[in-house]
């Protein structure tokens, strides 16, 4: 076997764009001072000159011709793949010499334990039989009961913090209040309470002085009836769990991670929110900032072919981690996942997996993308209409449509209509994900006419109309992505 390997291949491997120029520089250094691969051409490694006085042993790892390869380095880095094995790649690229050499002994071992999984999964594939039931997680029921008051007492102190807020009235507050708000988000972290301490600083940042507070007092308003629903429906769960035996998890709507709970994929399958032979295919991707979780949001749209289902794929990478924590990036082939997690939610709930199998896009596939989209504005918006009476529902539901044609309105505001006359106004919403509706203008007309559109929408508070963002356009040639 020989390792085909382009240098846009292992750009796309590095977690940032820092860890290619650091990679690179090691290569133009001669850091790199062994260089190896084995006769079957599966294994790159070697040896790399650091700070210290011993080498890095480094490697990559192609046995598994379905994934991407497997980064192994002695160095302390969280990166993966770290610089190190980043330049043993981007060096085969460049055409320096590998001599040929025995697999290390720790990497044959690592190698079979991995290859006994694969077969131990293989076999409960054909018998489905043989898959044990997933264990049940252990619960240490007098710890979660502590938590679970402590968590009641920071509902009580946040319902005490917000009331006098209201009282006060938002034109009375100033600096010193806003300072109050950031001092009750630490405070919420040691009840347990990691939403109250997103949606407070989201508060603080609407009334901060530096952000022109009087002109964000509606979402100010609205900022603290989400709030406000946060602790009256998180105590009612709270106290209702506390009264269960078992302290279950509710496993159906969103509560638990408003109040901190963090799904494992272990649990997701204790609750039976699992998928199996799903195919799913990318519609649009974006990257954004939010300043509320302090994290970088990797955030993909998906259709769940065969259903009206968009489900969505998050990945957070916090401030302090980002750079160690490989950006996703945009997916362009069919998605099998081995099998699919559904996590508790709403219209578009997220969805992970940890193994897929990928297929190319036929016209088929997009073919369905039509066949799924709701076609009358009408139904759509009820569907929307529905999941915004809830506070505590995602804000940005996304939704497959059918138009007939976009066009611009006398006010010269851009609009989408159905086969039937119904119209919907677009524009970018306030989720920082890009602008998208300006491009539009710019496309030729014939790709505007008869076409699927996902589109994601806000209520807007200050005008009290419904919008929408296009996201990405499904046309006969396939799927024109709008946000990138």
């Amino acid at each position: 076997m020989t390792i085909e390997l382009t240098e846009g291949y292992v750009d796309a491997l590095a977690p940032n764009a820092a860890a290619i120029k650091n990679a690179k520089g090691l290569i133009q250094k001669n850091k790199l001072v062994q260089l190896h691969q084995t006769e079957d051409g599966t294994l790159l490694f070697g040896e790399c000159a650091g700070s210290g006085k011993s080498n890095y042993a480094c490697s990559v790892d192609f046995i598994q011709t379905d994934k991407e390869p497997t980064s192994r380095c002695s160095c302390p880095s969280r990166q993966f793949p770290c610089k190190h094995a980043l330049a043993l790649m981007y060096a085969y690229v460049s055409g320096q010499t590998f001599t040929t050499a025995t697999i290390p002994e720790d990497i044959a071992d690592k190698r079979a334990k991995i290859e006994k999984r694969e077969e131990k999964a293989a076999a409960v594939e054909s018998d489905p039989t043989q898959k044990k039931a997933p264990k049940k997680k252990t619960v240490n029921k007098n710890a979660l009961k502590k938590k679970i008051q402590t968590q009641l007492e920071g509902l009580d102190i946040l319902e005490k913090f917000t009331l006098s807020l209201i009282r006060n009235g938002l034109s009375t507050v100033d600096a010193t209040v806003v300072k109050r708000i950031q001092e009750h988000v630490k405070q919420m972290g040691n009840y347990y309470l990691t939403g109250a301490q997103v949606e407070l600083r989201r508060l603080a940042g609407l009334l901060s002085p530096k952000n022109n507070p009087e002109a964000n007092y509606t979402y100010a308003v609205e900022q603290l009836t989400l709030i406000h629903a946060l602790i009256r429906k998180g105590r009612t769960h709270l106290q209702s769990k506390l009264e269960d035996p078992e302290l279950a998890l509710d496993a159906e709507s969103t509560i638990e991670e408003w109040l901190g709970h963090a799904w494992q994929l272990s649990e997701l399958e204790q609750y039976q929110r699992m998928t199996e032979n799903a195919e799913l295919i990318q519609l649009a991707f974006t990257s954004y900032d939010d300043p509320g979780r302090m994290e970088f949001v990797d955030l993909g749209y998906w259709l769940e072919l065969g259903s009206q289902q968009i489900r969505r794929t998050l990945q957070y990478r916090p401030y302090k981690a980002a750079k160690h924590i490989r950006e996703e990036d945009t997916f362009t082939e069919i998605a099998c996942p081995k099998p699919l997690y559904v996590y508790p939610g709403d219209l578009n709930p997220r969805v992970r997996w940890e193994s897929l199998t990928t297929r190319a896009v036929t016209e088929q596939d997009v073919q369905s993308i039509h066949a799924q989209a709701y076609r009358s504005f009408a139904e759509g918006i009820k569907v929307i209409k529905n999941q915004l009476k809830n506070p505590l529902a995602d804000p940005y539901p996304a939704l497959l449509l059918q138009v007939s044609q976009f066009y611009q309105s006398d006010d010269q505001r851009l609009v989408i209509q159905d086969a039937e006359g119904q119209t919907i106004g677009l524009t970018d919403i306030s989720l920082p994900i890009g602008t998208s509706t300006g491009l539009l203008p710019y496309l030729p007309q014939e790709t505007l006419q008869n076409v699927t559109v996902l589109l994601v929408f806000e209520h807007q508070m200050d005008t009290g109309q419904l919008i929408a963002q296009p996201l990405s356009i499904i046309n006969g040639n396939g799927i024109m992505r709008l946000l990138y």
